[in-house]
């Protein structure tokens, strides 16, 4: 008899008693049933991961945790002198964007970096230009809010040019704020040229410390001084949080990301600009949303293939990248103006090649007339229909409108994304599943389920052993029984397997 595959069509509807019987199992039953089943693995050979895997579904992955404020460090100066060569210097890592174009870093932006065992945010600013006009006004003021948001400043300027005007007026808007003040003499390769670091006193700022943030020169001493100005615990940042509580903004150039980043935090947080890739590198803010904290990303677009963007817009994609892989959740936003494209597949995509939670954002929803709203509902049905389980809200980033569903959708998701289901239980529903539904034959053998655990939440990742490969059609199965049972809404489920076999006797 030939082999036969199922097509996801083929598995039978859910069975309303199988609901029943699970939420009536109570702790003990379930216990019993683990203990059982974990005992039955005993004949089979099993390795140390195996061993680390089903430990594992044991740990409590659900605390939320407070972190200190730490220090907050912001680095100002005028346009091209260096600011963003010398945040990477001091982080370790090409995180910022670098361009020798001036003016690529244009919001405000939060990095994490430790010195001596000493952990502080540092700040990367626009460049600050007096009587700035347009996007260049937005700039300048972004980089004014986050003096006033740190514990101290450091203030570059380029030594090989020497003081300008422009690093004069930036001097005198930083003695009126009354926070310390470090000045960083950038660009001093060599010895040679720390004669015109010297010319700096004039500033009047005190000790100018001349350094090479791309070369590194002087920057270990540099940041030996700022340890002793930074206080141990920041006076003006908030409290930080951990656990899921990391909201990463994606989608192409100019759907509103920026747009929504700003409403959401009640401040013109981010540039926005109807030029197109007006954000370059992910921008952190912490929010109060919903009475709840949020730490926001809004990241740059990704354009529709990384290859084809250039300099600053080939570096903020990678970024972008790097932004969702440190977040809990991501909301992947829609222009619903335009028919949704390949490049919002492939977002849709990378989030779920990530195991982020997830939401769909259609904003400009106030401009959407009846004819295109049958037909983004057409578009949502063909090209959305693999992400069905993740919450949607329809938004107006620009007027606020239905911005209060963006916070339950992002507690559905998240709560979803760190889900346990008790071993117990899910060994119950892995046996009905199994004796209404049997695996297909392989090879005239029939592979079985052994034992199933949830190895992890964020995202939920449960491993089964088994005698035999699975279908990939049936382990769909088992994940769609698993959303109409559980739930699961606004998060990626994995099923992997682990095919062993029966020790043999000695």
């Amino acid at each position: 008899m030939a082999d036969h595959s199922p097509a996801d069509d083929d598995f039978p509807e859910l069975n309303p008693d199988l609901v029943e019987r699970l939420s009536g199992m109570n702790e003990e039953e379930a216990a019993q049933r683990t203990s059982a089943l974990r005992a039955g693995l005993s004949d089979y050979d099993l390795d140390d991961d195996d061993i680390q895997v089903l430990e594992s579904a044991s740990d409590d992955p659900d605390a939320v945790y407070y972190l200190p404020a730490l220090p907050v460090l912001a680095i100002v100066g005028r346009p091209n002198v260096g600011k963003s060569a010398l945040v990477n210097r001091i982080i370790g890592r090409r995180e910022a964007v670098v361009e020798d174009t001036p003016g690529v870093t244009r919001d405000r932006v939060n990095y994490k970096a430790e010195w001596n065992n000493r952990h502080f945010t540092i700040v990367d600013t626009g460049g600050w230009e007096p009587d700035a006009k347009g996007i260049d006004a937005s700039v300048a003021a972004q980089a004014e809010i986050a003096i006033d948001l740190a514990d101290a400043v450091l203030f570059v300027v380029d030594a090989t040019v020497g003081p300008t005007s422009t690093d004069e007026h930036v001097v005198r808007m930083l003695r009126a704020t009354k926070k310390p003040v470090i000045l960083v003499a950038n660009k001093v390769d060599d010895v040679h040229q720390e004669s015109d670091a010297a010319a700096l006193w004039s500033l009047g700022l005190g000790q100018p410390w001349p350094s090479s943030a791309v070369h590194g020169r002087g920057v270990a001493d540099l940041l030996d001084h700022v340890l002793t100005v930074l206080p141990e615990i920041s006076t003006v940042a908030k409290e930080e949080v951990g656990g899921p509580r990391r909201v990463a903004i994606l989608g192409r150039p100019n759907v509103g990301k920026s747009s929504l980043l700003n409403k959401t935090a009640g401040e013109e947080r981010v540039v926005v600009n109807d030029l197109a890739g007006t954000t370059r590198d992910p921008v952190d803010e912490q929010i109060e949303l919903g009475g709840k904290f949020w730490r926001f990303v809004d990241t740059a677009g990704i354009r529709r293939r990384v290859a084809l963007a250039q300099g600053a817009d080939f570096y903020a994609t990678l970024r972008t990248s790097a932004a969702l892989e440190k977040a809990e959740v991501a909301v992947v936003i829609f222009d619903v103006s335009q028919p949704l494209s390949v490049q919002d597949l492939k977002i849709v995509d990378l989030v779920l090649e990530s195991g982020r939670a997830l939401v769909l954002a259609f904003n400009k929803w106030d401009l959407l007339d009846d004819e295109r709203r049958d037909l983004l509902e057409r578009e949502i049905d063909k090209d959305l229909g693999h992400v069905a389980w993740a919450p949607r809200v329809n938004i107006s980033a620009k007027t606020g409108r239905h911005m209060e569903k963006l916070v339950p959708a992002l507690e559905l998701a998240l709560e979803s994304w760190d889900t346990r289901i008790p071993t117990g239980k899910f060994n119950a529903l892995l046996a009905e599943l199994t004796q209404e539904h049997p695996h297909p034959l392989r090879g005239g053998k029939q592979p079985r389920i052994l034992f199933g655990t949830q190895a992890s939440s964020r995202p939920p990742t449960f491993v089964l052993f088994t005698t035999g490969f699975l279908d990939p059609q049936y382990r769909r199965f088992i994940t769609r029984r698993l959303r109409e049972i559980f739930g699961f809404d606004g998060s990626p489920i994995q099923v992997n397997m682990r095919v062993r076999e029966k020790r043999k006797r000695k």
